[in-house]
């Protein structure tokens, strides 16, 4: 029966409820892999099944069904009816009802059910949502609240999840959840193996299958080569594109002196393999892209990614394949290749972490200079202090270009670098509506505030500047007019500080006839707090 959550999963569990309370009827829940995204919404679920609702619970894939049923039935003691073949849950008493997308979304069998047959809907792996069965099957329940559950919020094919999804209740980060003891530490080991991928063909938003294997398979004795100095004593998942390639990349691996085995949707062996390399028969499991989602070892403590792609989420579906705690593992290690493109778009192991493109550039420029595996955790910090100091040395030179603009407003750069935060200057976009332009409301605010809104990107950024503003006006401190006057004479971070040290400074200032005070240094002057 159930067990406490943890406290993430408690703060998710309310924030979404938070969501529905508030008449916002689609949000998304954003937990890495291994971190109980199950365990929520089978919280959530028990708690709508109280209140009266009927739920739906949809995957698109069999074993992710089965999956959501035993963790269900395991923690709130709910069954489940089946609405999947030749299932159906129609006529039976179970409040709660398993899914299968390819099933339900029929239009035969969708026009079975009345609109308001299910109060609430569960989407898992929501970032399959943006696809015409999913949707069909959400607009047929115009009136259900909707949940989907992801590890990553994002899509090759670069529809966004904010044309099915209002908002993002709560995410939990992977970086919080090793910090916080939930998932094992990333090592990241860039391998200097230089596979030419400039020919690859693409489709729907990722390489396709077919070029990649072209373009892989004559490197597949080297990389095995490169796979003895760091895989001997670990248990490896290596994920490639094709069934061939990946049963050419056993045997080759066997003959290198592993203990190799491969899976693929044909194997009639399947489960059996999986056991046998569970229980360490096997230390390497080649696969053709099967063991992405519903499968877990904790054990897995290397992965290789010998699947180029596009794609965050089915990149951090692959790394997630190895972030589980298990006894006697401290790390995980992730082999990263250097796969040759001009364009700067392939997942790396920085995207697992960095929100910021320019971060994750830099963080993949150290770790191919490292020649060793590094923390990813500290890498990413390193590449942020890198992009920091780059933006301050830009930021000194932008000022005085600045000069010329309206005297009394600051530049929105100017204003996240002076408050220090990250979250600003890392921006980027999650939602539809949060790509879209800033609205006249919004512009009209930002330059009460005394921000100048012309080269504010998008309504998603213009709503975390004005969210930032107000709570500094709460907690007392610097606005920005505050901070263009005394920055504009050479004062440092004026951010940092308070609205009553600002105004003193600004008022000794005045009464030195609009000079700075004798025995003051702009460079190095720290206001002292009251």
């Amino acid at each position: 029966m159930l067990t406490e959550l943890r406290p993430y999963q408690e703060e998710a569990r309310q924030a979404i409820e938070n969501e529905w309370a508030s008449g916002v009827q689609k949000t998304l829940l954003v937990l890495p892999t291994g971190t109980g995204k199950t365990v929520v919404f089978s919280k959530v679920v028990e708690d709508r099944v109280r209140e009266g609702d009927r739920v739906l619970i949809m995957a698109h894939r069999g074993e992710l069904l089965n999956q959501a049923a035993d963790k269900l039935g395991k923690m709130t003691g709910l069954t489940c009816a089946l609405e999947k073949a030749e299932e159906t849950c129609l006529g039976k008493w179970n409040r709660v009802v398993i899914g299968s997308v390819q099933s339900l979304q029929r239009p035969q069998r969708l026009k079975k059910f009345p609109g308001d047959y299910f109060s609430t809907i569960v989407v898992d792996e929501a970032h399959h949502a943006i696809t015409d069965g999913y949707r069909r099957i959400l607009e047929h329940f115009p009136s259900a609240n909707v949940l989907g559950v992801t590890a990553t919020p994002d899509r090759g094919d670069m529809k966004n999840l904010g044309e099915v999804f209002q908002s993002l209740a709560y995410e939990y980060s992977i970086v919080q959840a090793i910090r916080e003891g939930y998932l094992c530490k990333i090592m990241a080991q860039t391998i200097p193996l230089q596979l030419d991928m400039s020919g690859l063909k693409t489709q729907a938003g990722d390489y396709t299958l077919g070029s990649i294997d072209t373009a892989l398979d004559p490197y597949l004795e080297q990389i095995a080569e490169e796979m003895e100095k760091f895989c001997k004593d670990r248990k490896t998942v290596v994920f490639l594109p094709l069934i061939k390639t990946s049963q050419k990349f056993r045997d080759i691996l066997n003959r290198h002196g592993f203990h190799a085995a491969e899976v693929n949707g044909m194997s009639e062996d399947r489960e059996e393999i999986l056991r046998d390399f569970d229980n360490g028969k096997y230390n390497i499991l080649c696969n053709s892209m099967l063991l992405t989602e519903g499968w877990d070892c904790p054990s897995v403590d290397c992965i290789v990614v010998l699947r180029p792609t596009k794609v965050r989420s089915l990149y951090c579906q692959m790394v997630g394949r190895g972030t589980r705690l298990s006894p006697g593992k401290s790390e995980l290690l992730l082999l990263d290749f250097l796969w040759l493109s001009e364009k700067h778009e392939l997942c790396r192991p920085a995207d697992i972490i960095c929100k910021s493109k320019e971060v994750a550039q830099k963080m993949t420029d150290n770790l191919a200079q490292a020649g060793c595996p590094e923390d990813i955790e500290k890498a990413e910090k390193q590449a942020s202090e890198d992009v920091l100091k780059d933006r301050e040395e830009r930021l000194a030179a932008q000022l005085e270009a600045m000069k010329k603009r309206k005297k009394k407003l600051v530049d929105p750069l100017q204003f996240e670098m002076s408050i220090q935060a990250e979250d600003l200057a890392n921006y980027e976009p999650t939602l539809g509506w949060q790509m879209g332009p800033a609205s006249q409301k919004q512009l009209e605010a930002l330059e009460k505030y005394g921000i100048f809104p012309d080269e504010v990107e998008n309504a998603g950024k213009a709503d975390l500047l004005l969210d930032k503003l107000a709570k500094r006006r709460m907690e007392g401190l610097t606005t920005p007019k505050q901070i263009r006057f005394l920055e504009g004479r050479g004062f440092q971070h004026v951010g940092v500080w308070t609205f009553i040290a600002a105004n003193n400074m600004i008022a000794r200032i005045s009464a030195n006839n609009w000079r700075i005070p004798a025995g003051i240094d702009p460079a190095t002057y720290v206001p002292q707090e009251a």
